[in-house]
Order: structure tokens, then sequence, then C-alpha cells
């Protein structure tokens, strides 16, 4: 058997107020008697201390989704930008070689794409290696991502070595 209490708001109110009930603040933490809090029946008329704090936050609110929705669209544009500026740099790594002012000699070239774009072997053309490259081609602001700044330390290391099988 279930047994219901209805309790009449307005005298719940009253007798919070007159109580000796502490209460804590969930913003700051701090505790203060219950009898000194605006204690108001939402469902009616706001006090007005209450009204201007519902109007704060309402306009907080706004000002909060209106950032949100601009962040979002930033992000959104960065995305694109940045997918776009990858795809055009995986195009010109490729046909780089083959343009005129490369000035490297393309038989030399050997197109890697992962974790760089190209090892150069300078002079293999002339069947005389004189030395090694290691390239990875980048356009606008594009810098190396981790793996290739492994590679690029593991070389500047002299963390190179040579094996045959």
């Amino acid at each position: 058997m279930k047994i219901l209490l209805f309790l009449d708001v307005s005298s719940l109110i009253q007798s919070l107020n007159k109580s000796k009930l502490i209460a804590e603040c969930p913003d700051c933490g701090d505790e203060f008697p219950l009898s000194k809090a605006l204690l108001f029946d939402g469902r009616g008329e706001f006090p007005d201390k209450a009204e201007e704090k519902r109007k704060e936050l309402l306009k907080e609110l706004k000002e909060r989704s209106a950032d949100l929705l601009e962040r979002q669209k930033r992000a959104t544009t960065k995305s694109e930008n940045t997918a776009i500026a990858v795809g055009i740099g995986k195009i010109v790594e490729k046909i780089l070689p083959a343009h005129k002012n490369f000035d490297l000699v393309p038989a030399d070239c050997r197109f890697l794409a992962e974790p760089i774009d190209m090892i150069v072997f300078d002079g293999v053309s002339k069947n005389k290696v004189d030395k090694i490259t290691f390239m990875d081609v980048k356009t606008g602001s594009a810098t190396l991502n981790k793996h290739q700044r492994q590679v690029r330390d593991a070389i500047e290391d002299n963390n190179v070595k040579w094996e045959s099988y």
C-alpha cells in the first residue's frame, strides 16, 4: 500500500524560512542559514531578485550558445582547410620531381610517401652515390608529424645503419 503525502508548497517555504537549517552554496561551497535564502514557488511569478538572476542566466546562455556556434564554424572551416592542404600536399609531393625548378635528378629520387616522401640517392643515376638525402615535402605552414620527426631525429643522431640479407 502506497501512502502519498501532498504538501502545500507555500507552507513548506514558510516552514523552511523559519527553520534553523543550514544550506551550502553549490557554486562557492559557503554555508548559510536557509532562512536567509530567497525561497519561492517557481510555478508563479518570480520575485524581482530571482527574475533578475533568471534573465542574467538566460543572457549568459545565449552568449555561450552563440560562442559555441562560432567555435563550431571555425573548427569545421579549419578541418576543411587542413583536409584540402593535405590533399594538395600529397599531389605536390608526387609531381615535384617533374617540376622545372626541382634541382635534383629525378632518376636519383625514390618516392616512399610514408613516413617521409622520398629518399634521394645523389649520383645513383651516374653510378656514384655521393650522399643520401631523406626528404619530406611540405606546403604552406605544414609541419612534420610525430613519425616524421622521429625519422628526422634518428638521422640527425646518426642512428642509421646498413644491413644486407
